[in-house]
């Protein structure tokens, strides 16, 4: 067998996967594109008898506060735990001091700590410093919570840098934040946009603190697409076309920049 054609017979369990994965996506758009009459279990796989964008409009303006919610939480909790992130790894990796191998295995530590053992005294925490209920305090908790997991990503790419780039800046009278500055963040773009990626996809995706931790008029998008499903009734067809509007922003992040993530990997972001 020759190597083209080995490698052309290697796509074909790509493609199955990848058609399987996206089934759910199918019935979704196929299922908020029908009508409440023709949603049902039997004719899930058929194609509306008149296709109508009426579900998804309807579904957008429900969503549309939540939607907003969560643009506000993921877009500064992202940036701000990355950057954090950065500046950790940073002098975990360049700059090692008295009891650094202590700390960074208690950073770790945070990554393991599930979310709902947490919750009663985040809850009071959050009451005392006054920012139970709104956006501000649900984003420190998810900026917070990402900086285990960015650390230890930017920590593994630095550490994959020769140590003898630092010693050279040092020599000629770079200081700690210029290294940082000047040398390794505009090297460090690969790692930025994995855990970018990751973040994001961290909290937007967010249920239970959103529901436990802001009120009513602050709760997420996730939230939102819950609450479509109260009521005697369930409108399967706006409820699967809010799905897929909740959906669509990671999904639109994964498509055009997943590219990406997989380079950020391969540079040593990831590796031990």
């Amino acid at each position: 067998m020759t190597r083209s054609r080995a490698r052309y017979l290697s796509y074909i369990p790509l493609v199955l996967l990848s058609f399987f994965y996206l089934l759910p996506i199918y019935v979704m758009v196929l299922t908020g594109l029908k009508s409440l009459d023709e949603v049902s279990i039997k004719t899930m796989w058929d194609f509306p008898r008149q296709l109508s964008m009426a579900n998804f409009a309807v579904a957008f303006d429900e969503l549309r506060p939540y939607l907003w919610n969560s643009i506000k939480l993921v877009i500064p909790s992202s940036i701000l735990s990355s950057i954090l992130g950065s500046l950790n790894g940073y002098v975990l990796a360049k700059w090692k001091f008295k009891g650094a191998d202590i700390v960074f295995p208690l950073i770790l530590f945070g990554m393991f700590i599930p979310y709902q053992s947490i919750l009663i005294p985040l809850v009071d925490f959050m009451h005392k410093i006054n920012l139970y209920g709104g956006i501000p305090g649900l984003m420190l908790v998810h900026i917070i919570y990402g900086i285990p997991i960015t650390t230890l990503t930017f920590r593994n790419y630095y550490a994959s840098i020769p140590n003898e780039l630092v010693e050279a800046a040092k020599i000629d009278g770079a200081g700690m934040f210029n290294i940082y500055r000047n040398i390794l963040l505009p090297i460090s773009i690969p790692s930025f946009v994995v855990v970018l990626i990751w973040q994001f996809t961290q909290a937007w995706n967010d249920f239970l603190f959103s529901v436990v931790l802001t009120s009513s008029r602050n709760w997420t998008v996730t939230v939102g697409l819950n609450n479509l499903a109260g009521g005697q009734i369930i409108a399967w067809n706006v409820q699967m076309a809010a799905s897929f509007i909740a959906a669509l922003p990671t999904l639109l992040v994964y498509i055009f920049l997943g590219k990406y993530f997989i380079r950020g990997m391969m540079a040593g972001s990831l590796k031990g």
